[in-house]
C-alpha cells in the first residue's frame, strides 16, 4: 500500500510559520504533513488538532524511547489527538513497542525509527557499539518491529527491498532524506530521489527543505507528488 502524497516535513519554529505555509495550498487540496519535535514542543497538541481540522493528515514524529508503561501511556493520549500515524524508536525492545501499539490503538499507523538516516556506519559502530553493517542493523530493528505488531519502519529508501524480504511486502517502509535530483543533501546522509524511492518500493515518503523553503512551495510539492507518482 503506497501513499500517493508525500509527506511534507512541518520543519517550521512556530505555530504562526504553519498557518502561513499551509494556507499557501487551495483548501481542496489534503496534505499529508509530518510534525517534528521541534513544532510539537513549540505548539504544543493544539498543533495537531488544527492541522486536522483542516482535513490535512498527521504522521507526529515524536520518535518515543522510555519503558514500556510510560511510552504505551503516551500513546493513549496521543490517539486522543486524531493522528494517522506516529512512531517510536525500535531500540526501545519489543515489549515496549508491543505497549506502544497497546496504548496507541488499532487504528492509526504505528512505526519504529531503526537507523536514522543521518547516521553513518562509521558511528553506528563507533557510538552505538553495534558491529554488524548498517544495513544488517536496519534489518534487524525492523524483523523485530514486525514481530512486536507494528505496521512498519522508517528506513533508509536503499533498505527498503532488504527489509520487505525479511519481513512482508505490506510491512510499511517510510523513507525520509528524499530529495529531487540535483537539490541538496543537507544533513541527511543517506538520500534517495522520489522517482528511484518509488521504483525501491517505498510506501511513504517524507519531503521537507526542497518543498518549505522553495521560491514557490506549492509548485514544488506538485512537481515532486508527480514524479513520486509517475
Amino acid at each position: 500500500m503506497r501513499e500517493e502524497r508525500p509527506i511534507i516535513a512541518l520543519d517550521f519554529p512556530s505555530f504562526e510559520d504553519v498557518k502561513t505555509f499551509l494556507n499557501l495550498f487551495p483548501s481542496e487540496e489534503k496534505l499529508y504533513v509530518k510534525i517534528g519535535m521541534e513544532l510539537y514542543y513549540a505548539a504544543g497538541p493544539e498543533i495537531v488538532r488544527y492541522v486536522k481540522n483542516l482535513g490535512h493528515s498527521v504522521f507526529l514524529d515524536l520518535k518515543l524511547h522510555d519503558i514500556p508503561n510510560t511510552v504505551g501511556s503516551a500513546m493513549a493520549v496521543l490517539a486522543n489527538l486524531g493522528v494517522d500515524m506516529t512512531n517510536v524508536h525500535a531500540a526501545g525492545g519489543v515489549e515496549m513497542m508491543k505497549a506502544a501499539r497497546q496504548g496507541l490503538g488499532e487504528g492509526p499507523k504505528l512505526i519504529a525509527v531503526t537507523q536514522l538516516t543521518s547516521t553513518s556506519e562509521e558511528q553506528m559502530r563507533d557510538f552505538q557499539n553495534i558491529q554488524t553493517s548498517l544495513a544488517e542493523s536496519v534489518v534487524h530493528y525492523a524483523k523485530r518491529t514486525a514481530e512486536a505488531g507494528l505496521d512498519g519502519v522508517v528506513c533508509s529508501a536503499h533498505e527498503v527491498e532488504a527489509i520487505k524480504a525479511e519481513t512482508s511486502q505490506d510491512f510499511v517502509c517510510l523513507t525520509p532524506g528524499i530529495r529531487p535530483a540535483g537539490s541538496a543533501v543537507g544533513d541527511q546522509k543517506r538520500v534517495m530521489t522520489p522517482a528511484d524511492a518509488k521504483v525501491i518500493g517505498s510506501d511513504f515518503i517524507v519531503v521537507g527543505r526542497p518543498i518549505t523553503q522553495a521560491e514557490d512551495p506549492v509548485a514544488a510539492y506538485q512537481a515532486i507528488k508527480a514524479e513520486w507518482n509517475a
